[in-house]
């Protein structure tokens, strides 16, 4: 006789919270100076916790925040814990009648959060409870460059990852004749076996994104991101058609349903789910699976001390972004070794656990 399944124990506490986290100075590709992070705590009834996140960059997080603190009422406290996958369907189906817009930043910290609810209360890691077996990916360097960088400073930032061991650096450009320069610069700066990258930010049209394109095929580029706006994925399999380098996208693409054109018009050989477009960890496990069907690669939108647990489960998933932006909230991450390979954290959940002080410090009264 088959004995009863034991009831999974039940959501005790849940809580929503909305950090405000300025930076040092106007960052990345977009100029960001500050960052709206929410903050999402779940715990069971056994003690055993977990906690997640999302974010917004240049604000906003207020709406996203009342979304999570909903959903959280609604569908997670005092409910019983449920497999991540399903709580994400559970999450995701409500928003049929308003989008997926903000709801999908939303879901993305209660999702992280019950992942590590989820893989704690196994005693296991996150990326194996995934179903993944550890692995170490290459990390490139992105962190530190802009469109109008002198040729000189990027080609000073790009040697000093070269240092730190990365197989990579990833430069920002402008779509414009300075880019050529600033490759250059960067290339023969770089040593033979480093790879490189560009990063438009979505600034040109096809028109630029096809010459710039044909001119980045001499410095050999890895690939050239965000050419042209993210919605336009006929632009993009145009342009992947006839460009001479691969091209990389997504990451402002919410879920698999927008990611699906790009996959089926091979708009792009590289796809970079963000956590909190993309909604969480479960729909950037669906994406990269997508992705490994179609020979795509994955290459996610910094975070590498939480994707690297994704990259176990994803054997499509090949480069993480070293882009320095939410890692000072964090205490013990794993850093870029000798070699420039991340290995995943042995230790159960995701392992990514608040500085001392931060929540005081950063949380909005």
């Amino acid at each position: 006789m088959t004995e009863p399944a034991t009831a999974a124990p039940r959501i005790e506490r849940t809580a929503a919270e909305l950090w405000r986290y300025p930076l040092s100075g106007a960052t990345g590709g977009s100029g960001i100076t500050a960052v709206d992070v929410i903050v999402v705590d779940l715990e069971r009834a056994d003690g055993v916790a977990g906690t997640g996140f999302s974010y917004v960059l240049g604000g906003g997080g207020e709406t996203v925040h009342a979304m999570a603190a909903d959903m959280l009422a609604r569908f997670v406290d005092g409910r019983p814990s449920a497999p991540p996958q399903a709580l994400w369907r559970t999450l995701a189906g409500s928003l049929n009648r308003v989008g997926r817009g903000v709801g999908y930043l939303a879901i993305a910290a209660i999702d992280v959060a019950a992942w590590d609810l989820w893989a704690t209360g196994h005693g296991l890691p996150l990326g194996v409870a995934m179903g993944g077996a550890a692995r170490s990916v290459p990390v490139y360097g992105s962190g530190g460059f802009n469109a109008a960088q002198d040729p000189e400073d990027a080609a000073r930032r790009a040697s000093e990852y070269a240092a730190m061991g990365c197989k990579a650096v990833k430069l920002r450009l402008a779509g414009d004749a300075a880019d050529i320069d600033r490759m250059r610069a960067v290339r023969d700066a770089l040593p033979t076996d480093v790879g490189l990258m560009g990063d438009v930010n979505e600034k040109a049209d096809l028109v630029r994104a096809r010459r710039l394109a044909e001119a980045s095929a001499e410095f050999g580029l890895l690939w050239l991101e965000e050419p042209l706006p993210a919605h336009d994925a006929r632009g993009y399999a145009a342009l992947a058609a006839a460009s001479p380098v691969p091209i990389a996208a997504g990451e402002h693409l919410q879920g698999t349903v927008e990611f699906a054109p790009f996959f089926e018009n091979r708009g792009c050989a590289v796809v970079q789910p963000d956590l909190a477009m993309v909604g969480g960890l479960t729909e950037a496990l669906r994406v990269a699976t997508l992705a490994e069907h179609f020979g795509v690669v994955v290459a996610p939108h910094f975070l590498p001390a939480l994707f690297v647990h994704l990259a176990a489960a994803a054997p499509a998933l090949s480069w993480l972004e070293d882009f320095p932006l939410l890692e000072p909230l964090f205490d013990g991450l794993p850093e870029i070794p000798v070699g420039g390979v991340m290995a995943m954290p042995e230790g159960p959940g995701h392992g990514m656990r608040w500085a001392e002080g931060a929540r005081e410090t950063f949380r909005a009264r």
